[in-house]
């Protein structure tokens, strides 16, 4: 292989880890908000009849980060395939899946409520992430033609099934929900609650819809070419949701309406469904993802050598960052007179006990905290990349972060 093309390598699966790495610190900020912002123990943050503008675009840009990161984990399955073999790739999906959705279930879980006695159970992206991954590991032995078809279909026609409510407390109800209708009150499965936050029809087409992406990063792709194929289609993406959003026909359940003014109006026609995320949703955030990726093939700077540690090991992050934000808010409830019980054994969500309402601080010093938690997590991030480079040849597990 000669330089030039081993550059193009490199550079072409740096664009993706900085992606990753990009998106990964603003999911970061989605969990500070929810652990310290005071708003959001009161309101949804886009609720545009309470909201204010910096609180809706903080909780917004955060969209982008659940469809990107599958999106990129499908690209990044392709990739693993082209260099291990389909057989090694489909054994790979099937065990990481699996092991995904043990890690929400036992992990995740007790890191967002600090409660071992597990009176709910929070299926949330990771879950997604595995079921998504376990249905890509049979879904790559079909035809490319079949395989891109399936993931159009399922993120384009998923909203279809909109009309379609089962209710009860029954397997049929949870099997529904795991597809398409999530249930934030849960299902009663004995002492426990099953909460579905993030149904996987559409995530299964984003991460086979990457998977076929994938097949722009091969050798025998030109970067001219790539650049111009991700440029059309995110445009194309971004166009089509323009053209659907403002017809309010399909798409979104939640239609877009005039606003007290003009600023407001717009956060009404970028207000779209996330549980499950709409095809409008998709468009909007993928739209922009495929653009980045199209002009992002340039040697890292400064700050995007720093950015890029975190795309590296997202898992690790992820991981680690949840029981150190949590962490940190029982400290600060402590410090504000709300007592560290409020937020220790939480059995619902953390901003839908009632023990926090009226706890929280301002928009800026979550932003400040956010600062905090991402700087403070680089060095650790940084070390382990550097240890999973170093050994992941022979250290398989590796892979599995």
């Amino acid at each position: 292989m000669s330089d030039s093309v081993k550059g193009t390598v490199k550079r072409r699966i740096e664009s993706i880890d900085l992606l990753r790495g990009i998106i990964i610190i603003i999911m970061a900020l989605d969990h500070t908000r929810d652990y310290f912002h005071a708003y959001s123990y009161i309101n949804d943050p886009t609720d545009l009849q309470h909201t204010t503008a910096p609180i809706f675009l903080t909780r917004w840009i955060t969209h982008f980060c659940a469809p990107i990161f599958m999106l990129l984990a499908g690209t990044s399955a392709c990739l693993y395939g082209l260099k291990n073999g389909k057989k090694a790739l489909s054994g790979f999906l099937l065990t990481r899946g699996l092991w995904l959705v043990i890690v929400e279930a036992l992990f995740v879980t007790l890191a967002w409520t600090f409660n071992p006695h597990y009176p709910v159970f929070i299926l949330q992206v990771i879950w997604a992430f595995g079921i998504s991954m376990m249905t890509l590991s049979l879904l790559i032995h079909l035809p490319r033609p079949v395989q891109l078809f399936i993931g159009i279909v399922l993120i384009a026609g998923h909203n279809a099934l909109d009309s379609v409510h089962i209710t009860g407390n029954n397997a049929l109800t949870f099997l529904w929900s795991v597809l398409h209708q999530p249930n934030f009150a849960g299902f009663n499965v004995g002492f426990s609650t099953i909460i579905v936050g993030y149904p996987v029809l559409p995530y299964i087409g984003i991460i086979t819809l990457g998977y076929c992406l994938g097949s722009l990063y091969t050798q025998g792709i030109a970067p001219e070419i790539r650049k111009r194929s991700l440029r059309n289609i995110g445009i194309g993406a971004i166009l089509l949701f323009i053209v659907l959003r403002w017809t309010n026909i399909y798409g979104d359940a939640a239609h877009w309406s005039a606003q007290k003014d003009f600023l407001f109006t717009v956060f009404s026609f970028i207000n779209t469904t996330k549980y499950p995320p709409s095809f409008l949703y998709i468009l909007m955030t993928l739209g922009p993802a495929l653009l980045f990726l199209a002009y992002a093939e340039q040697p890292l700077n400064k700050l995007t050598s720093k950015a890029i540690v975190f795309g590296r090991v997202p898992m690790f992050f992820y991981l680690v960052h949840i029981p150190l934000t949590h962490g940190m808010a029982i400290i600060a409830t402590m410090l504000t007179g709300f007592g560290a019980g409020n937020m220790v054994n939480l059995t619902t969500w953390v901003t839908s006990n009632p023990q926090l309402r009226g706890y929280g601080f301002s928009l800026p010093v979550v932003y400040i905290l956010w600062v905090v938690i991402i700087v403070g997590l680089y060095p650790l991030c940084l070390r382990f990349s550097q240890y999973k480079q170093a050994n992941q040849a022979n250290k398989k597990w590796l892979s599995y972060f």
